[in-house]
């Protein structure tokens, strides 16, 4: 049986390597959380809630824990532009536009 017919009508296949948690920014969510994960002191802390906005914009909000924004912003905003950066290329994948918010807790 090819994987064509092992599919569901109307379902596509996850594209290889994507997470496989569901979302309309599955990859760029699993993205930013690795990367606010590696940055900050307790990872555990680390919170990416996924709000659908209009006209197809997908805001990513990042909630850490308490001392670990200025890690995540770092000096003049320059690792949370890093951040956006790379999150925004993973959204390409998901085909969706993306912004990343960091919520002050």
């Amino acid at each position: 049986m090819s994987d064509a017919e092992e599919q569901v009508a109307g379902e596509q296949a996850p594209a290889e390597g994507a997470p496989s948690g569901s979302g309309p920014a599955a990859n760029a969510q699993a993205m930013l959380e690795y990367l606010a994960r590696a940055v900050v002191e307790d990872p555990d802390a680390v919170e990416v809630d996924v709000d659908e906005g209009r006209r197809g914009v997908v805001t990513l909000n990042v909630h850490v824990g308490d001392g670990d924004m200025g890690r995540v912003i770092g000096k003049r905003g320059r690792v949370a532009q890093s951040i956006r950066t790379v999150v925004r290329a993973a959204a390409v994948r998901d085909g969706v536009n993306v912004d990343v918010e960091f919520v002050d807790s």
